[in-house]
């Protein structure tokens, strides 16, 4: 089949999916003559929880031309230096996974080397003393990261926590700035092309009909164009990660605004605290093999600081991703193209990461077969390596109760079963294409549960390597009492 050109890309669905799809089209086609349309409904709600994001996120921003003061302002955000996980390794036991790694190269070899092989022997600091992203976040702090060479230490990222709803919002206002038309309206029906099975156009309860080259599935888990018009299947991870339901609800803030996000392990799965300017954003995901509704609702509101703003949310989901994301002349963005619960918040990055694959391979505003085999194969490895991250973290868990228990014991894929021996016979950290999640995160994963290589050759000289991270610890701790606090922190980029 030749390429097809496109002319006009019709978004259908609003929410966070649809106008980050929208806002950087409009970015992208700004000298190219392209009609960018997006089609929403006010009647139809969006999910709406996702409020915390990995550092990618600068990237998007970036590609906008926003300014990050501007976008704080507009959605509420807080700095995030990454997750921590309370009682997942055990009862009162909690690690943190930062946006960072942890100290620097001692005679060529990766610091979490040396730090490993040197806690065999009998040094007591912990690997986490050795991050400054760490250190800052459990002191309620912010800086911005440096990078120069001379401050090797001072080496870190940072993502944000947003109000979904406010950014969505933004985006909208950028986009149609920029020429996105947008319609008000249901779909009513999808009509195909009879020769090629491309879609055609869409009809609307309006009556309206709106033709495109290439369609944009915003749709989220209803998926009604590339799942329900175009018969795109589901593959269903849930064996592997069987948490269904989330719970969602807001409350207000009683402290200031943590620098990281929360997650703590309940009876049947783990609970989320998302801190932003003007409230907080909580949830549930738990699996309802071991659990029912109403029980995982009382152990959420029995763990909620401040009053509640909402009523708790029930939503329902399948662990996955759609077989193509891209298939004819339609591009699933966001969760129409997949689910992977919120463990290490890549919900928002996927969309990112989607716009970016589809962007990518419209060579030359062409859709060719050879360029959506290409962008369908790297979305699926980028889902599997994310999915297998997750599993992880279930997969080596410290508790008793019957859900853990049961994801502690299951199968699990090849591909983590092989990273998790690499790492257990020689500390290495064996990264595979497409990866989200680099070496840092993964030690970050394996220290906190408790893991460690079966060997690792210890310095020969114990003093000196000792000598050398003390002056490292005490320079990270010079670091945090420098920094600002995070809430003060807010208040200056926050102020125009």
């Amino acid at each position: 089949m030749s390429a097809k050109p496109v002319k006009k890309i019709l978004i259908v669905g609003g929410g966070t999916a649809g106008w980050m799809t929208a806002a950087y089209l409009a970015r992208w086609l700004e000298k190219v003559d392209i009609q960018v349309t997006l089609i929403e409904s006010e009647l139809i709600g969006t999910i709406g929880v996702g409020e915390a994001t990995v550092p990618g996120i600068h990237q998007f921003i970036k590609d906008l031309g926003i300014k990050e003061s501007e976008f704080i302002r507009a959605t509420n955000a807080t700095f995030k230096l990454g997750i921590e996980f309370e009682n997942w390794a055990g009862i009162d036991k909690t690690f943190f996974h930062p946006f960072a790694g942890y100290g620097v190269p001692i005679e060529d070899r990766p610091f979490y080397k040396t730090w490993w092989a040197a806690n065999k022997q009998g040094y007591t600091e912990g690997l986490d003393k050795f991050c400054l992203c760490t250190q800052l976040a459990k002191a309620g702090k912010f800086a911005l990261p440096s990078f120069d060479e001379k401050s090797r230490l001072a080496w870190y990222n940072y993502a944000y926590h947003f109000d979904a709803s406010l950014f969505a919002k933004f985006l909208r206002g950028y986009a149609e700035q920029r020429n996105v038309k947008r319609i008000e309206g249901k779909i009513t029906h999808v009509q195909l092309d009879a020769d090629t099975g491309f879609i055609q156009s869409v009809a609307m309860d309006s009556g309206q009909v709106v033709e495109s080259d290439l369609f944009v599935d915003c749709t989220g888990m209803p998926a009604l164009l590339i799942g329900k018009a175009l018969g795109v299947g589901y593959e269903d991870w849930s064996h592997w990660l069987p948490c269904d339901s989330a719970l969602a609800v807001q409350t207000t803030s009683v402290a200031d605004p943590d620098s990281y996000t929360r997650s703590s392990a309940r009876t049947a799965g783990w609970q989320w605290h998302i801190p932003l300017q003007h409230r907080v954003g909580n949830g549930y995901v738990y699996s309802s093999q071991f659990i029912s509704h109403d029980h995982a609702r009382d152990e959420l509101l029995n763990n909620l600081t401040g009053e509640r703003v909402t009523d708790p949310k029930l939503i329902r989901f399948t662990t996955g991703m759609r077989n193509n994301f891209w298939t004819k002349n339609c591009v699933a963005i966001g969760l129409s193209s997949g689910f992977l619960e919120p463990l290490e918040s890549t919900s928002i990055s996927l969309i990112q990461t989607g716009i970016a694959k589809m962007t990518g391979f419209l060579v030359n505003f062409e859709i060719d077969e050879k360029h959506v085999a290409e962008a369908n194969r790297l979305n699926r490895l980028e889902y599997e390596r994310i999915r297998d991250f997750i599993i992880l973290h279930y997969k080596l868990n410290g508790r008793s109760n019957p859900f853990w228990q049961h994801v502690r014991a299951m199968t699990i894929p090849a591909t983590l079963e092989e990273k998790m021996a690499v790492f257990r016979d020689s500390g290495d950290i064996k990264i595979l294409e497409q990866e989200s999640f680099q070496e840092d995160s993964w030690v970050s994963m394996f220290y906190g549960f408790g893991q460690a290589p079966s060997v690792l050759a210890a310095s020969t000289d114990t003093e000196k390597i000792h000598t050398i991270m003390q002056k490292m610890k005490s320079a990270i701790g010079k670091g945090v009492q420098l920094a600002p606090s995070h809430a003060e922190f807010i208040q200056t980029v926050g102020n125009p």
